[in-house]
């Protein structure tokens, strides 16, 4: 199975750190965001892994290389600057996503936590069908995004950034400049996404004050 970390975006409310690097490579405890990913993966077997780059893109290539020193395969998307948006990215990115099997991973590079992609690694989807990850809501953002679709249960969580996906999910649609959650807004509704809530660790990075809270739990984890 493959990979593909979200990577593209501006980070426009990271100003002034993302005003000359991508918002992945921004540190915690002293390594880029985007590795903690890289590391996650491989430990779980997915060593083919797919980048898309807008903004300051070139200064992930320059880090990561092509993924030998961290013992994987890093292929990467190019994009126009501005970006293609979630959709838009994985649907460009779909032709060196799909070569050797129908379903990939894929993580947003700008969201900080322990979740153990090794589970979805053992899903099977049917043609069309997606699977997501949900959190709890943060403060931030209140309101959630989908609910678990269980009987009776109205309470809407957060989307993490973290799903597997059918490749035929993005079937019908060109590349272009399209968000992820109306597509599986659309498809929820059609029963073709499960969706899971996840409880332990798990930070969106959107603002300077959010990296530096992670960065000071992370720091407690190690001298605890």
């Amino acid at each position: 199975m493959k990979a593909m970390i979200l990577a593209a975006g501006r980070g426009k409310r990271m100003m002034p750190l993302t005003a000359d690097l991508p918002k992945p490579m921004l540190q915690v405890c002293g390594k880029p965001l985007i590795q903690y990913h890289i590391e996650r993966l491989k430990s779980a077997g997915v060593t083919d892994i797919v980048i898309n780059l807008a903004w300051q893109g070139n200064k992930i290539v320059r880090y990561f290389g092509d993924g030998t020193k961290y013992g994987v395969s890093i292929q990467y998307s190019y994009e126009p600057e501005g970006g293609l948006e979630t959709a838009g990215g994985i649907i460009q990115a779909l032709p060196l996503l799909c070569d050797s099997h129908e379903s990939f991973i894929v993580i947003n590079g700008d969201i900080f936590t322990d979740y153990d992609v090794h589970a979805l690694t053992q899903l099977v989807l049917q043609e069309g069908e997606a699977h997501i990850v949900l959190v709890e809501n943060p403060v931030h953002h209140p309101e959630g995004d989908f609910t678990l679709g269980l009987p009776n249960q109205e309470q809407r969580h957060t989307f993490s950034g973290i799903g597997l996906y059918h490749e035929s999910f993005f079937k019908g649609f060109n590349t272009e400049f399209l968000a992820l959650g109306p597509l599986l807004r659309t498809a929820i509704a059609d029963g073709r996404v499960s969706r899971e809530l996840y409880l332990n660790q798990w930070s969106d990075i959107g603002t300077p004050e959010r990296l530096e809270q992670i960065n000071q739990e992370v720091r407690s984890q190690y001298v605890g």
